[in-house]
């Protein structure tokens, strides 16, 4: 079990394996992709837990609040609309 931000997974192995190529990269499995819903150009996130490499799909987060819901970009930052509306009452 492995603990990501706010969020508890545990940890499956798929039995997958893949080498790394000279430039670093690996390849994801179709049918990983298809599960995972992760289409090509999708960004994934990438943290370290001890030695193991989790990749994560990117989702924007409130820069205040970490919510992923109703988030909008403002000047290159992340908001939700309930920190917004907060921000607002404090004005």
């Amino acid at each position: 079990m492995a603990l990501l931000g706010r969020v508890v997974f545990t940890v499956k192995s798929t039995g997958i394996v893949r080498k790394v190529d000279e430039l670093g990269r690996i390849v994801l499995p179709i049918e990983l992709r298809r599960t995972l819903d992760i289409a090509e150009k999708d960004a994934l996130e990438i943290y370290v837990d001890g030695s193991a490499i989790v990749l994560k799909k990117y989702q924007p987060a409130c820069l205040f609040c970490d919510d992923a819901d109703d988030v909008i970009s403002y000047k290159g930052k992340n908001i939700c609309r309930s920190c917004i509306k907060a921000l607002e009452k404090q004005l």
